[in-house]
């Protein structure tokens, strides 16, 4: 019981904390960018932000540089590791920036503070290039569209081919398949170097940011699980299920608290930034984003791994993660041609080929211009497993509720259950459960 009035205050200060954030954003439509700065005062100058480390950022800025000399349209461009923290800062300043390119996840976030102006699909040239299915994650609670879609990505499986050919095995199809190579990757010396030094696969699953829950979903959803069910207008929690029990233990059993070497000692305190045993060598199995491909070519050789699906579940499923980066258009009035001009370039063949190409890692992964093929795009046969793996087996985190609560949680939870081998499944999951119907009803969402 202390525990869950824990995760009910820790939840309550994030209420808190957003809706008096909310206070300061939701008057940005009204006040729009900050008169001091330069900047604002430049009708031809957008501020854009991304999400970026230097590697990327050098994409995005070969990118801006061709739309400027396409349009004459100047980019103030803001790479930026610390994202929200900034953005936070800036919105307390009401002066956001007039484009911001992040993660799809976080659209149900940035609504519920005010930060964005709504969309009007039509109003993009090249809408109709882009499928359903990647406008249907900038879709909010109110039937608006509050994003353009920009990059999409699917989870797939990494394997050191070399390593498996050399011991004999097939490639996984099956969780047991995952499982006998894992194991196998962890005691038979597959790099020949005569000791006990390697690791059967790479696991991100620390709390922190939600990682274990990121990484952890693909899982859940080829066991059968759902960590909400939509009904109606609402959601409900659906992790004290049957095949959450099924799914959540076989992990904690086979991954966590099985054999020695299965996964990297580390893996409960390991983020994607420090989770380096695949590209140093030591680990023969990640399942991750295509994002890795560039960095893994560079340490391994392209020809020493593989890219494959991710393995079939006890659900008849190999579904995975999908995720990507939207475009949003910062709350406050103004500059709106700029911005969707901006936004057409950024989804037309040529802007997503300039973003998917280059000495440095792509900032587009699957393209959602629809006309283009990313393995034809890169020369590159790997690609087209990822992008099938997006259009035909993945899932989505839900996007139009404030999801980052609900993905903390229930990565706080994750990594508890697996951290503590002797605790109960059972009753962990219940208390997820619980704070989950918290988190919707603090948002008038729990059906």
């Amino acid at each position: 019981m202390r525990d869950r009035r824990r995760c009910i205050d820790m939840r309550l200060r994030r209420l808190a904390a957003a809706l008096a954030v909310s206070g300061l954003l939701f008057g940005t439509a009204a006040c729009g960018s900050g008169s001091g700065s330069a900047r604002a005062g430049d009708p031809n100058t957008l501020e854009v932000w991304t999400r970026s480390d230097p590697e990327s950022a050098q994409t995005y800025q070969r990118v801006f540089a061709a739309f400027t000399k396409k349009t004459g349209i100047k980019i103030d461009y803001q790479p930026v590791m610390n994202f929200d923290q900034q953005l936070q800062s800036r919105a307390s300043t009401k002066d956001l920036p007039d484009v911001m390119i992040n993660d799809t996840a976080l659209m149900g976030s940035y609504q519920a503070q005010g930060l964005l102006k709504p969309v009007t699909p039509d109003s993009i040239a090249g809408h109709d290039e882009i499928t359903a299915k990647s406008w249907s994650s900038t879709v909010g609670l109110d039937g608006r569209h509050y994003g353009i879609p920009y990059s999409r990505q699917a989870m797939t499986l990494f394997v050191r081919k070399d390593w498996r050919e050399k011991l004999g095995l097939p490639q996984p199809k099956t969780w047991q398949d995952t499982l006998a190579l894992a194991k196998a990757f962890a005691t038979r010396d597959p790099d020949g170097d005569g000791k006990k030094d390697t690791y059967g696969m790479v696991v991100p699953g620390s709390a922190q940011n939600g990682y274990v829950a990121w990484w952890g979903s693909s899982w859940l959803w080829q066991g059968g699980v759902r960590i909400l069910q939509k009904e109606g207008t609402g959601y409900r929690p659906a992790m004290d299920s049957a095949a959450a029990l099924r799914t959540v233990s076989w992990m904690k059993r086979n991954l966590f608290c099985g054999d020695s070497g299965v996964i990297q000692p580390s893996a409960l305190t390991s983020v994607t930034a420090n989770t380096t045993n695949f590209q140093d060598g030591n680990a023969g199995m990640y399942l991750t984003g295509p994002y890795n491909i560039s960095t893994f070519d560079k340490a391994l050789g392209k020809d020493t791994y593989e890219v494959l699906p991710a393995p079939t579940g006890p659900a008849g499923n190999n579904d995975v993660l999908a995720d990507g980066e939207n475009i949003y258009f910062g709350a406050k009035t103004g500059k709106a041609k700029q911005e969707q001009t901006l936004a057409a370039f950024l989804v037309s063949p040529e802007g997503q080929e300039l973003a998917m190409t280059g000495d440095h890692q792509p900032v587009v992964r699957i393209p959602v211009n629809s006309t283009l093929d990313a393995a034809k795009v890169r020369e590159d046969p790997r690609w087209s497993v990822v992008q099938k793996a997006y259009e035909d087996d993945s899932q989505q985190f839900p996007n139009a509720p404030d999801w980052a609560p609900m993905k903390q949680d229930t990565a706080d939870a994750l990594n508890a259950i697996f951290t503590y081998c002797g605790s109960d499944v059972r009753s962990g999951l219940k208390e997820l459960n619980d704070t989950l119907a918290g988190d919707l009803k603090d948002q008038d969402l729990l059906k």
